[in-house]
């Protein structure tokens, strides 16, 4: 930043359709639910759309330096070591793997670590060489893992139990989806014919029930980029990884029964806002459910603009807003700037950002 006392966040916010489905479900095969403004709403955990975020970084993304979330960190590890050196054999590699972790005080149990851990590809190749050299400074092995912070372990946070020194506190925050009208559960029953049955059995060779429900969802992340820049160091990865993140929130989908009801939709409408005081979520905007009336999309959208006016009363105006919709919103009144597409939309905001963090962070 160019003051390392400036705030600088990014608030996102989308309003989506989703038809039938069961995106996230609870330990009773239910669509996830909550009672907001005394009516029950369809609900997609924070944790599930941030799991379909990681996986578009993957799959999308430029930035090779990505985690993985795994008790199979020793096997990670060991398979980093055969790729420096392949004439190690892995079981060898296993025991160097095994040898380097457990210097760093993560507990491990049959070569597994006995909580998920999040390792970065960087750190992980950082500690296979620290394992071939056969290093034993704890601190040192700390250095490595804290070091090289990959995109996702930056915004999502880690935490390790074992060992307090190996945690991250995460630059983002990822808000529940909830329905911006209220909502009820619907059954699928369905059969299933068994193609080689005989001909004189008219049954079905298996019935069930599928839990379902349709919604137009509010959903709203941010990130706060002055902390992200602090982790990340560097301004052109930093500017890359907000315009993936960016790209993640839109295009992201959990995958939850999606093979069933092929629920693959976009956002009808996305803002970006960057704030200089504090991040602010809008779903005070739906407290009072929409009422139907042709839908609910349109009636959505035109609640969250008139909230991003109320919300001036408690709050800066932003220094930066974009939005991006399928729909012609000119008979609504939204200040910032529409954009014709997600990629103008990151691209005015990726020229802001350099604009805003000044020199290269590391500096």
């Amino acid at each position: 930043m160019k003051n390392n006392n400036e705030r600088l966040f990014v608030d996102m916010h989308a309003i989506q359709i989703v038809p039938p489905s069961n995106l996230n479900r609870d330990d009773t095969g239910s669509p996830k639910t909550a009672q907001y403004g005394g009516v029950k709403r369809a609900r997609v955990s924070s944790q599930s759309w941030k799991r379909a975020m990681r996986e578009y970084f993957n799959a999308e993304g430029e930035i090779s330096n990505v985690g993985v979330r795994t008790l199979e960190i020793v096997k990670y590890v060991a398979e980093k070591i055969i790729e420096l050196d392949n004439s190690i054999a892995m079981e060898k590699a296993m025991a160097k793997a095994k040898d380097v972790i457990e210097k760093s005080q993560i507990k491990l149990s049959d070569n597994k670590a006995k909580a998920l851990f999040f390792l970065g590809d960087t750190q992980a190749k950082e500690l296979a060489k620290a394992a071939i050299d056969g290093e034993s400074d704890k601190k040192k092995i700390e250095e490595i893992l804290n070091g090289n912070k990959p995109i996702d372990i930056a915004l999502f946070g880690r935490m390790v139990a074992d060992n307090p020194v190996l945690n991250e506190d995460a630059s983002s925050q990822v808000a529940h989806a909830i329905s911006t009208h209220g909502v009820q559960t619907e059954f699928d029953f369905y059969t299933a014919v068994d193609d080689l049955a005989p001909e004189d059995n008219a049954g079905a060779g298996m019935l069930g029930t599928i839990e379902f429900n349709s919604s137009t969802l509010y959903r709203y992340a941010n990130v706060a980029i002055h902390e992200f820049a602090n982790q990340i160091k560097n301004k052109e990865d930093v500017i890359k990884a907000i315009k993936l993140y960016v790209k993640a929130f839109a295009n992201s989908m959990p995958t939850g029964k999606v093979n069933t009801f092929a629920n693959q939709t976009l956002p009808q409408f996305v803002m970006v806002t960057l704030r200089k005081d504090r991040p602010v979520n809008l779903i005070s905007a739906f407290e009072e459910p929409v009422k139907y009336s042709n839908g609910y999309t349109k009636a959505s959208i035109e609640k969250l603009i008139k909230e991003t006016k109320k919300i001036e009363k408690f709050v800066k105006k932003p220094v930066l807003q974009l939005f991006v919709a399928f729909d012609d919103l000119g008979e609504f009144e939204i200040a910032g700037k529409e954009e014709k597409n997600l990629d103008a939309l990151n691209e005015d905001l990726g020229k802001y950002l350099n604009e805003e963090l000044g020199k290269d962070l590391s500096d």
